[in-house]
Formats: structure tokens, sequence, C-alpha cells
């Protein structure tokens, strides 16, 4: 019912009755405005919900016969969306995790051993080697970028970091690295930053 706001003459009706009559005639228009508003179809059945409690609870409004029934339901179904939205902002962001299992954090000492060991473990390179590795792993830069920075061929670069990362190998698996601070307290190899932790493990 778009007209007038509910007659008179309903209001002998019980507020079940009504609001269940409300919800026949204008349910789908409520729920298309608020699924286009809110884009969530879940949230926007919600929002209709909400819109028809608050109905029930104002029922006079819906049978004082001043505008229509329809407008009063999309005007409040708009208002509690705009609601929910400040309040969403206003609060801080949400986070996942449960009490039971808080998020784990890594020791900053440890890292600051590992960047000592893989640096120590460097240094044992030739430069021409440590420069390969240093361009292709800590830069992140592509073969063609390396051997650009670098001013040698691309297949230069890829012969001397096969070598280089070879010999880095060596360097932690003969305990080489160990001199050069390597984690004695939890037994563990370094953990080498970015790209170098995968090609050398």
């Amino acid at each position: 019912m778009a007209g007038p706001l509910w007659p008179r003459a309903r209001r002998g009706s019980t507020d079940e009755a009504l609001i269940r009559a409300v919800y026949e005639e204008h349910g789908n228009a409520l729920l298309a405005y608020a699924t286009r508003l809110t884009g969530d179809r879940a949230a926007a059945e919600d929002v209709v919900q909400e819109t028809l409690i608050r109905a029930w609870r104002h029922s006079d409004a819906l049978v004082n016969g001043k505008g229509s029934v329809r407008g009063w339901l999309l005007t409040v179904a708009r208002n509690i969306i705009t609601d929910r939205y400040r309040a969403r902002a206003a609060r801080p962001p949400e986070v996942s995790g449960t009490a039971a299992a808080p998020p784990v954090a890594g020791d900053h000492a440890d890292s600051v051993v590992d960047t000592m060991t893989v640096l120590g473990a460097l240094d044992r390179l030739s430069p021409e080697h440590r420069d390969v590795l240093t361009e292709l792993y800590y830069r992140q830069h592509s073969v063609a970028e390396a051997a650009d920075r670098l001013g040698i061929p691309a297949g230069t670069v890829k012969s001397r970091s096969h070598y280089a990362l070879k010999a880095l190998r060596a360097v932690f698996t003969d305990g080489g690295a160990e001199e050069f601070g390597g984690n004695r307290r939890s037994g563990r190899p370094p953990q080498q930053p970015g790209g170098l932790r995968e090609v050398v493990a």
C-alpha cells in the first residue's frame, strides 16, 4: 500500500496482524531497497527485520493517515543503515584471532643474529659473487636488471649466482657461519631474508 497511511478503520486489528499485512505488501520493496543500499543481502534482511520491529513498536505511525506507509518504512530503513554505517566507522577495525590463541610474535634478537650471520657468510664470498646475490635477492632485481646494474651479461649473472649460492650453502653446512654469530641458542640455521632463504636452505 503506497498511498495514505493505514486507514483508521484498521486500528482495531492487532499489532501483529498489522505488521504481517505491512510485510506482505511492502516486504519485497523494502528488501530490494535495503539490498541496494547495503550491497549485502544478509545485511539487508537484518535491516528489514529491524524496520518491522520499529513499525510494530510505533504502529500508530502506520495508522495516523499522514503520508504513505512505504515512504515511512523506506525512511526508517535508510536511517537504520546510516546508523549502522556510522557505528561501524566509529569503532576500531575488528581483527581475527581468539584469546585462546594469541598471535605469535617473533623474537627481534633472533632476527638481528640471523642478519649478522648471513652478512658474515656473504663476506666470505668473492666480491663478484656477493654483488650478484645482493642484486638478485636483497634488491629483488631480475637477472636482466642485475646484469644492467653490474655491467655484465645476463648469462654471467646466472652463472655467478649459481656458484655464489653453492658457496654460501657450503658456508652454512660446514658450520663456518658460526664464527660470524650463528644462532647457537636455538640450534636452528639462521633465517635468510627474502628469496635468499629459499635458495640457500
